[in-house]
This record gives C-alpha cells, sequence and structure tokens, in this order.
C-alpha cells in the first residue's frame, strides 16, 4: 500500500544513527516538505553530524538529550548488534515515545525490555532501494501503539517507498526474507545473465545493460498489470519458443523451488536471528 503524504502534519522525528538508511529517510522526508527544525539526529561520530548538518541542515548531536527526546517518533536505526547498548544509554529519557526500529533481527519485545518497557514499539524492516525513493518496508506495532502513532511511521517509511503493515511480529521474519533480502537476488540473478549474455558473445556491457533493463522493464510491467506475474510469464512463452527452452531448462533445475527454499532459509535465519540477539 502506497500512501501518498505531502507531510501536511507536524511532526517531531529524532534519529539515533545517522547511517545511509536514516540519511535516505530524512532526504525522502524533507523533499515531501518535513522541515529540517524539526529532525534530530543522535550521531557518534563528530565526520556524520558534520555531514547531516551541512547536507540536510538538521540538528546533529553527539547524544540524545531532553530536546531530541522529546519527539513525537524516535527511531533506532543503529546496528543490531548496537542496539541493547544504544537502549540502555536512552531508556532514562524514554517516557512514553513511540519508537520505531529498523534494526534487522531484533523483535520489539526485546528492544521494549531494554527500553525499560515504557515505550510504545513498531518495527520497520525496509531494503536498501529505500536509498533512491524507491524501497518497500514491513512494518508491525504492539498493542501499545494507536492509531496516529501507526500513522506517524507509515508517514515516515513512506518518504522512501512503498509500505505494508502485518498483524504478526513473526511475519516481519517473512518480509525479510521476502524483500528485505531480497534485492540481493535480484543482483544475483542479473549476475548470471550478465554471465550467460557474456558466454553467448555480448560484451559485459553490453550483457549488463541488457539484463538490468529487462529487470526494471519487466517489473514496471508486473506492477502496472492488473495480471498475475503467472498470467504475464504464460502470455511471453510461446510453444515451441525460445522462452519456453529457458524456462524448460529453468524447471528441469528447480529453480523456482529453490528460491521458496532459500526465502525459507533467510526466514529461519531472521527468527533464529532474534533469539540470539535478544537473549537475555
Amino acid at each position: 500500500m502506497r500512501v501518498n503524504f505531502l507531510w501536511g502534519s507536524l511532526m517531531r522525528i529524532t534519529f539515533i544513527g545517522g547511517g545511509n538508511m536514516a540519511s535516505a529517510l530524512i532526504g525522502g522526508m524533507l523533499k515531501r516538505g518535513a522541515i529540517a527544525a524539526d529532525i534530530a539526529v543522535v550521531e557518534l561520530q563528530a565526520d556524520g553530524r558534520d555531514r547531516l548538518a551541512r547536507e540536510f541542515g538538521v540538528r546533529a548531536v553527539e547524544a540524545l538529550d531532553a530536546s531530541a527526546a522529546g519527539c513525537d517518533l524516535l527511531v533506532l536505526a543503529v546496528k543490531p548488534q548496537q542496539m541493547r547498548e544504544v537502549c540502555a544509554s536512552i531508556a532514562p529519557l524514554i517516557d512514553g515515545q513511540t519508537v520505531l526500529s529498523i534494526a534487522a533481527g531484533l523483535r520489539a519485545s526485546d528492544i521494549g525490555r531494554w527500553l525499560g518497557g515504557r515505550a510504545r514499539m513498531v518495527r520497520a524492516m525496509p531494503n536498501t532501494p529505500a536509498l533512491i525513493g524507491r524501497g518497500v518496508t514491513g512494518l508491525y506495532a504492539d498493542a501499545s501503539v494507536g492509531a496516529a502513532e501507526r500513522a506517524r511511521a507509515e508517514e515516515l517509511l513512506s518518504a522512501v517507498g512503498r509500505t505494508v503493515w502485518v498483524d504478526d511480529e513473526k511475519l516481519i521474519d517473512a518480509v525479510t526474507a521476502v524483500s528485505g533480502s531480497g534485492p540481493a537476488y535480484v543482483f544475483y540473478f542479473i549476475e548470471a545473465m550478465v554471465r550467460g549474455g557474456e558466454a553467448l558473445g555480448l560484451t559485459a556491457d553490453q550483457a549488463r545493460e541488457l539484463a538490468i533493463a529487462t529487470f526494471t522493464g519487466a517489473s514496471a510491467l508486473a506492477a502496472q498489470s492488473p495480471e498475475s506475474p503467472a498470467t504475464l510469464r504464460e502470455r511471453v512463452t510461446s510453444k515451441g519458443g525460445t522462452t519456453e527452452a529457458a524456462l524448460k531448462s529453468m524447471n528441469a533445475d528447480a529453480v523456482g523451488d529453490a528460491i521458496v527454499r532459500a526465502l525459507a532459509a533467510a526466514a529461519a535465519r531472521g527468527a533464529e536471528l532474534g533469539d540470539q540477539l535478544g537473549a537475555a
């Protein structure tokens, strides 16, 4: 579901961590009408603070202070391995804020526990196309999060692409498997197509351009068409033709089944990481 906000609501947002995804979100918000003065970023590295202030005009500080903590939405944009320590440092300033985590693997309940149980938790799984405003994010909110807080979270993530809500946090592992890790699968397939094109005599540049344009064009067609991907595939598969020959080869190698198994492996690893990172 795509929500077409024009940033009409006043919303103060503080980011803990000013890396690539935080920068993408800040840039997307500003393009859609957010006010830089309403955005603060806690970033430990001095050069990072300088870059954020210079590039976006936001307030960049070394540690969470009362001003930055007094926000409508606090976004945890640090690495999963850093989260517990970060939560311990900011917990004294948490008092009922809506906290959104974009850290992979970590469950909302564990982060909320590290914050002293005083936060309303939203968990999000964006993907890397968000860096160019073409991402998709899966979202889950715990029972303490109301409609207004959900809308704020969605407004933020919709600044860099589409959003999809799930009503069971376990499904975030499935989101991670499909879309969070998904760009890597696409790149993997493109790599294989480029290798195949080169083996057939194309130059690397020619094969790369053909493969990438095919992916972007076919994806756009699938997004705009009311028909299923299966129907679209059937329409370009002439009996006895070249596409049928390629698909028969893939089916003989069980490529489709291998992809389904790969997603299951990714989801299982996501659940495993949640257990490991959230322990104790």
